[in-house]
């Protein structure tokens, strides 16, 4: 088996192209990344596109995309090519059924003629005699006379890989050494009836072919790790493997109600992600403790130092949970770490159609980028920030009753007339200027600035939270905010 410490790393990362990516997703691809790259090793991507009724190419081509969108680059693959192309499954049919052929020829495997019939009849004796349910080898010596006349009577066969009647160890980079018996690993199908070969042969053939030294994947394919090994035997003494590769299983990544997350579950989907404007830093960030720490005191931390620390025997076994106000929190942070200019560029897609509800000639880029290091505290994520600067480019403000009963109490309506005299006298390229007329008008009605500036906050904003309320009446200017002041007096009168 690979060393675990070889230099010439080479992960690869082999999703099937069925449905949107999703997060669980994500973080093996961002682990194996990660190892490739504090390395110094080469990340494969492959596409396991064998199964035609599930593949769309709408899946392939959204894969590529993510990848690209989250920075996760590939040394070999679609797109970029490589010594061992093609690499897409669907392109390597005839590899396959070289390598199936070598292993019936070379007694590592046989024909299976049990019918689907037989076999559940069989399973079902296994399970009330309390012995494993597995298959229990009945074609497994068959002779050329039983063959003949298996084949003679129409019945289809598959082909099975033959289990070695021994245990098999190995030590697996997360979990430590692991053996499974024999009872437990029988021998296993690897080509179906019409000849297409099964996900058990093609994707560990395309590892040994691709060289590759380290799989790091999902805990749920820890079972199948001692067929895959056995396999990499046999095509090691057949000349198509080098070496067996080294194995860590990754934690699952759990859900609601401590189950694991599924593709099924509103939080697995990579897109409702994008959509909301994480930042492809942020994510992977939060991604990455999901069974990996970057030390006890630290959970922010930059791709780049993720990449010098990562050691995949750092990963703990656990599950870990998907917890969304921390992914949140951290994306958060992210935002806080770019500099004005990166972040006024990363919201304009939430600043025009279909997100901004104002019409394209009412944006006022000026204003914008303005607010922008206003804004820039106050947002968790991108498409947080058109609720938050509406009011400027809005021809009046949202109508939110809620704010308005909050803020308009009895008497509001002689404050703000107060404070539009006051803001009207007042030197408006100044915040502090106005946050004092504003101050001054609610002394004149007994009130501090908190309840003084409510009722003028959701006159000019339409809410009763936002961006710092003086900075915002500067960007927005006099003419509107005055505008807006006399729109909500005309309200409470009426």
């Amino acid at each position: 088996m690979a060393n675990p410490l070889d230099a010439n790393i080479r992960v690869r990362f082999c999703p099937s192209p069925t449905g949107n990516p999703h997060v669980g997703l994500v973080r093996t691809a961002l682990f194996n990344w990660a190892f490739a790259r504090h390395h110094q090793g080469t990340m494969v991507f492959r596409i396991e596109d064998t199964d035609a009724a599930r593949d769309s190419e709408e899946s392939y081509n959204q894969l590529l995309d993510s990848l690209r969108w989250l920075g996760l680059d590939w040394d070999e693959g679609p797109e970029v090519g490589g010594p061992h192309a093609p690499y897409r499954q669907s392109q390597r049919m005839d590899i396959y059924k070289d390598v199936a052929e070598k292993l019936l020829a070379g007694g590592y495997a046989y024909h299976c003629f049990c019918t689907a019939v037989e076999l559940e009849a069989r399973r079902d004796a296994a399970r009330l005699a309390g012995k494993p349910s597995g298959y229990d080898g009945t074609c497994r010596n068959l002779s050329a006379e039983r063959i003949e006349r298996y084949r003679a009577e129409g019945r289809e066969s598959i082909v099975r890989f033959k289990m070695p009647d021994e245990p098999i160890t190995f030590t697996d980079l997360v979990r430590g050494e692991l053996t499974f018996t024999p009872d437990n690993v029988p021998d296993y199908g690897i080509v179906r009836a019409n000849g297409a070969p099964l996900y058990t042969l093609v994707n560990p053939v395309d590892d040994a072919l691709m060289e590759i030294t380290h799989v790091l994947r999902g805990e749920d394919l820890l079972s199948s790790t001692p067929r895959q090994i056995a396999l990499y035997k046999a095509l090691i003494e057949l000349g198509v493997a080098k070496e067996t590769p080294a194995f860590g299983h990754l934690p699952y990544v759990m859900g609601e109600g401590n189950k694991k997350l599924s593709k099924r579950d509103p939080q697995a989907s990579l897109n409702v992600y994008r959509e909301r404007g994480f930042l492809p830093e942020g994510l992977l960030n939060y991604l990455s403790l999901l069974g990996w720490s970057f030390s006890a005191d630290q959970d922010v931390f930059s791709i780049s130092d993720m990449v010098a620390k990562f050691d995949v025997s750092d990963v703990n076994a656990n599950p870990a949970r998907f917890d969304l106000k921390k992914a949140e929190s951290i994306n958060a942070d992210h935002i806080r770490m770019l500099d004005v200019k990166a972040f006024t560029a990363a919201c304009e897609p939430w600043l025009t159609a279909p997100h901004a509800n104002w019409a394209p000639e009412d944006f006022d880029r000026a204003a914008w980028e303005a607010i922008a290091p206003h804004a820039q505290t106050r947002v968790t994520v991108l498409s947080d920030i058109t609720a938050n600067v509406d009011f400027l480019f809005l021809k009046e403000p949202v109508e939110d009753e809620a704010s308005w009963a909050k803020a308009m109490k009895e008497g509001s309506d002689a404050l703000l007339r107060t404070a539009r005299e006051k803001l009207d006298t007042a030197d408006w390229s100044s915040p502090e200027s106005l946050k004092e007329a504003v101050l001054a008008a609610g002394e004149a009605h007994g009130l501090k600035l908190g309840k003084a500036q409510a009722p003028v906050r959701v006159a000019v904003t339409g809410r009763t939270v936002g961006l710092p309320l003086f900075e915002s009446l500067e960007i927005l200017g006099k003419e509107k905010t005055l505008a807006r002041i006399d729109a909500a007096l005309a309200k409470l009168a009426a």
